[in-house]
């Protein structure tokens, strides 16, 4: 697992980290049952606090993605496949009124949201 963080990024350093590695995580890159690199030493091979990666972790841990083991470090969850499915469905709506909206103001047509819509899925191979 490759963590790569931008301090030119309006995103926070924890944010960037638990991004990737439960991107990470939802690609399988990161299987259930591996262990994660200890948070000082994420905090040292990326030049950070360690303050931050215990943010990343924490949060991670509170979203039911990793677990710690007492003395043994931080080690990937089983995947709960309706969690995953609930999240994406928020996520999905979030961007679809937040699109809408834009949308009302610019005066674009429903009908020209569906062909954007249908664009991006098609080049996306999204069928």
């Amino acid at each position: 697992m490759k963590i790569i963080i931008s301090n030119r990024s309006a995103t926070p350093i924890y944010e960037q980290i638990k991004e990737q590695i439960k991107e990470s995580i939802y690609s399988n890159e990161l299987k259930e049952g591996e262990m994660l690199p200890s948070i000082r030493q994420l905090a040292k091979d990326l030049k950070i606090s360690v303050i931050t990666t215990t943010r990343a972790y924490n949060d991670l841990e509170q979203e039911g993605l990793i677990s710690s083991v007492q003395g043994k470090g931080f080690f990937v969850e089983p995947k709960n496949h309706e969690l995953i499915r609930e999240k994406a469905l928020c996520e999905i709506e979030s961007s679809f009124a937040t699109a809408i909206k834009v949308a009302k103001m610019a005066l674009i047509s429903k009908d020209e949201l569906q062909i954007i819509f249908n664009t991006i899925a098609k080049e996306e191979e999204y069928e």
